[in-house]
């Protein structure tokens, strides 16, 4: 076994996404992963985690518009074909669950996204300070 194997430690995954979909410290679960909608904190204000290592980038907003994309369209032809409203309804109705959806989603995925790596040892987390 290489001294690098032996000096990082075993991080179970699933907790840690669930720690990231609240939007807290994967590292203690306790502490605000964002300072803002979507600044992610430098380091854990609890545990004193480093964060800074991230690199979450556009994956976000990737995975927001593919889970939006995958549910509304099919509840958008699904709505059309049964009730037939106005166009203009359809648009409004639509337009406001995808932008809320969207809205709901991004924080909580890029705190998965983080979580993920900080649970994966990737981009710096596995170094130890």
């Amino acid at each position: 076994m290489s001294e690098t194997d032996q000096q990082t430690e075993e991080r179970p995954t699933l907790p840690a996404l669930l720690k990231g979909w609240r939007r807290k410290c994967p590292n203690c679960g306790s502490g605000p992963l964002l300072s803002g909608y979507l600044k992610v904190r430098d380091t854990c204000p609890v545990c004193r985690e480093d964060l800074h290592h991230h690199r979450a980038d556009d994956g976000p907003a990737y995975l927001t518009l593919l889970i939006v994309g995958h549910l509304m369209a099919p509840l958008l032809l699904f709505v059309f074909e049964t009730w037939r409203p106005e166009p203009l309804t359809l648009f409004t109705i639509f337009a406001v669950g995808c932008s809320g959806l969207s809205l709901y989603l991004l924080p909580r995925l890029k705190g998965m996204i983080v979580a993920f790596q900080w649970a994966k040892q990737m981009h710096g987390f596995g170094e130890s300070s």
